[in-house]
């Protein structure tokens, strides 16, 4: 079984300013910051192999609070990246509100697969490894759909700093899958 500590990273500029950052690098305010350390003391006294992030810097940021404590790499991959808001990209959130939504988003289909992909990595790569994972709010939420088999909309949103515990088996990813890959799932601009 491989644990997954998985994180959402710490409040950005735009968080607060709400834009839609989709996959810019963004950046952490003083908030994330601090939001960072607090996860990084928490996570200090668990045993950890490893730290992987999305390779967007406020992810990576994040993470590097967190591997400090356990003086480990941080290990990339674009896997853990937000999912591609397309020209929605860098709009103020509210006023996406009612707009029909252009070709060129990522869709929720793309991103359950990209999430899957995500778990398979790691329970391959981390086999009975504790890892502490660091991405973003929708595809965390893509991975947490996976792993629970069922849609994104059925699974609550993470907060910024949040960490859910996640224990899984590459069986157990397979299987997840098999269930999530047959269901119509609506998507949520979060």
């Amino acid at each position: 079984m491989t644990t997954i500590f998985l994180v959402r990273h710490g409040e950005t500029v735009d968080n607060a300013r709400q834009i839609m950052q989709g996959q810019t690098p963004g950046e952490l305010n003083e908030q994330g910051r601090e939001q960072a350390r607090q996860v990084a003391e928490r996570l200090a006294t668990e045993e950890i192999d490893a730290v992987v992030a999305s390779d967007l810097r406020r992810a990576i940021q994040t993470a590097e609070y967190i591997a400090e404590p356990h003086h480990l790499p941080v290990v990339t991959t674009p896997l853990l990246r937000e999912r591609d808001w397309g020209s929605f990209t860098g709009r103020f959130i509210p006023d996406l509100r009612g707009e029909v939504w252009p070709d060129d988003i990522e869709t929720e289909e793309a991103m359950m697969q990209r999430a899957h992909d995500f778990l398979k990595k790691m329970t391959a790569t981390y086999e009975g490894k504790r890892v502490v994972a660091v991405g973003h709010g929708i595809i965390n939420k893509a991975i947490l759909a996976v792993y629970a088999s069922c849609s994104m909309k059925e699974v609550q949103r993470m907060m910024n700093a949040e960490v859910r515990v996640l224990t899984t088996s590459s069986v157990a990813v397979a299987a997840s899958r098999a269930v999530t890959s047959s269901e119509t799932t609506t998507a949520s601009a979060e």
